[in-house]
């Protein structure tokens, strides 16, 4: 019995030797075991860089009458349930959702304790902005061409032969080749996943130096977090400027925004996480679902070159790397464009329901933050629906 009892005490002193080793060695992990997975406001964990708004805002209009007929249309849940979109909110533990059409506010619910400008952590929609911003830093000059190495603008990386061929649009493309381990799986996985990793990291560019290459760059989709988080390095260096300044300059500040948003950093003075950390207001990104409804224009003024975002929104003649749901989603520039049926509309996606949808056909934008959110893709038939024009789900 003694004998049985010293086993057992060296087995608990040796389980938490190796625990905390395994803390020391990761410290991040530390983090990963406190907040497991982040919720909408998990960003303020990390420190911030604030980005300044408009001196003037733009207003859109509200309807004198909002489409109230919108809570009891049949949309399809994450399980293909038909049910009223109201119980859809309910469902997804929507905090806010806004359909704005030709400028005007036709739409709005909120959960208690938001509204249009609570600020909101909008996760992986934060791909999108770093995909606008690269366009623009192409037209600046900034950046020679999408065919350009990431070494040519990040020689601490030649270190690492695994970012010997990689090209900014490689990055873009989400084919880097670089491996990446997602969170699926079961707890230990997600635990020890790359997701959680580049998420919680306190330093990204040292995680960043030891990646190593499981594909030819530009032969293999993947969705992960770190090709755009590349992009964010790329910027910084191509421009001299941190992501925040260079977004508050060539955006935030041109297009009518009416509050401060923030990107999250991985340590002060760090690198920006353009994977899954931008807050934003939900008024304030239904003005990128503007800007973009306009072909970059914003009172007249060319804020984002035209062709950039016809370039982003649209995959051409290019084969789809990526098919998500009945709509058939391509990811394209990090941008979510459907493929199946009457095409067009395109989105911004995070995890936990952040959603911009743009719809051009019917000039709506619809902005929605969840917790969780209910899945599937109601927005084009919310779109249509309220332009009085036909939609129907296709067969399964």
């Amino acid at each position: 019995m003694k004998i049985f009892k010293r086993i057992l005490k060296w087995f608990f002193i040796l389980v938490i030797a190796c625990l905390t080793g395994m803390f020391i060695w990761k410290p991040y992990l530390l983090r990963v075991l406190r907040y497991r997975t982040p919720n909408a406001v998990t960003y303020k964990i990390f420190p911030q860089t604030v980005v300044k708004h408009s001196d003037t805002a733009f207003q859109f209009k509200k309807a004198s009458k909002m489409r109230v007929d919108l809570d009891s249309l049949q949309v399809l849940n994450g399980r293909n349930g038909s049910i009223p979109f109201d119980d859809y909110f309910e469902q997804g533990d929507l905090t806010a959702f806004m359909v704005i059409r030709n400028d005007s506010i036709i739409y709005q619910k909120f959960a208690k304790g938001y509204s249009d400008s609570t600020l909101t952590t909008i996760f992986s929609g934060a791909k999108s902005m770093i995909s606008i911003l690269i366009g623009q830093a192409l037209a600046d000059g900034n950046i020679k061409s999408l065919d350009d190495k990431v070494l040519q603008y990040i020689p601490e990386l030649k270190s690492n032969p695994a970012f010997d061929n990689i090209s900014i649009k490689n990055l873009l493309d989400m084919k880097s080749g670089l491996e990446f381990k997602d969170a699926f799986g079961g707890i230990l996985k997600a635990f020890f996943s790359d997701e959680a990793k580049y998420y919680y990291t306190h330093d990204m560019k040292a995680e960043l130096m030891d990646v190593k290459l499981v594909n030819r760059p530009g032969t293999v989709w993947k969705y992960k977090s770190i090709d755009p988080i590349l992009l964010g390095w790329v910027l910084e260096k191509a421009t001299g400027k941190t992501v925040a300044q260079y977004f508050e300059e060539k955006l935030w500040l041109k297009i009518g925004t009416q509050y401060y948003a923030s990107w999250g950093l991985d340590h002060p003075g760090g690198l920006a996480n353009v994977a899954s950390r931008f807050q934003v207001t939900a008024i304030d990104l239904a003005k990128i679902g503007r800007l973009f409804l306009n072909r970059g224009q914003y009172n007249g003024q060319q804020i984002i070159p035209e062709s950039w975002v016809d370039q982003s929104v649209s995959i051409g003649t290019e084969k789809p790397a990526s098919a998500k749901g009945w709509q058939k989603s391509a990811h394209h520039y990090l941008w979510w464009i459907p493929q199946q049926g009457d095409k067009g509309d395109y989105a911004a996606e995070g995890m936990l329901g952040q959603r911009l949808y743009i719809d051009p056909k019917t000039n709506t934008i619809i902005v929605q933050f969840a917790r969780h959110g209910a899945g599937n893709y109601p927005y084009r038939k919310i779109s249509r629906y309220l332009a009085g024009l036909p939609f129907s789900y296709p067969k399964r």
